[in-house]
């Protein structure tokens, strides 16, 4: 019998950073499902059919490649890519009603397009609204500065004002999507408990 895949574990160092100083790591290219989508999170109903729908697919695929394949894995954590026109409202303003974001879960290298059209058709029937947006693509995310903060979501703003100073001040500069992961559920655990990635991936600064 296989061992059963965890991510997090794999690649501890993506996934639990230090929460006391900014790390620099080359984020290799993974493949998400992925649903796109518009506005503050706590109140957008596209937000919840989002996560509702990809956790959904998530789930069968894994039971699915259990089943067929032989291959076990954990399902891995939430995660969020977020920007937006003004970047002052993820540090400043933090004005959520203005965010883009593609909320995203990891999948192994083996699950195909094939494996997800399958899994998507399957759950179907729950009539989850999202389910037409999701896709599975390749991210490539390369040379990225994070770090793990503890706490609500909406103390970020501080740290991540504090992440783009370090980037400047290490000759860097941001070159792509805010990226967050979530590595507790926010129904379960106390707001001040809540374990976060935040990570944005960098260029070097060269003029």
């Amino acid at each position: 019998m296989s061992s059963v895949v965890d991510y997090k574990k794999e690649f501890k160092h993506l996934y639990n950073p230090s929460k006391k100083e900014f790390n620099v790591v080359d984020v290799p290219a993974f493949q998400f499902l992925m649903v796109d989508g518009h506005g503050d999170p706590n109140v957008a109903g596209e937000y919840q059919e989002a996560v509702e729908a990809l956790y959904a697919v998530a789930y069968k695929l894994k039971f699915t490649s259990k089943k067929e394949k032989g291959r076990d894995y954990v399902v891995p954590p939430l995660e969020g890519l977020w920007w937006a026109e003004d970047m002052e409202t993820f540090t400043i303003k933090r004005d959520k009603s203005t965010w883009d974001w593609t909320m995203m879960i990891l999948q192994p290298e083996w699950i195909s397009q094939e494996m997800v059209a399958g899994a998507v058709q399957q759950v179907a029937k729950k009539d989850l609204a999202a389910l037409p947006k999701l896709r599975l693509e390749t991210y490539q995310e390369g040379l990225a500065v994070q770090i793990l903060h503890l706490g609500s979501y909406d103390d970020e703003g501080p740290v991540i004002a504090r992440m783009h100073a370090f980037i400047n001040d290490n000759g860097y500069r941001p070159a792509g999507k805010h990226h967050e992961i979530y590595l507790n559920d926010p129904r379960k655990v106390a707001p001040e408990k809540l374990k976060t990635v935040l990570r944005q991936p960098i260029a070097t600064n060269k003029k």
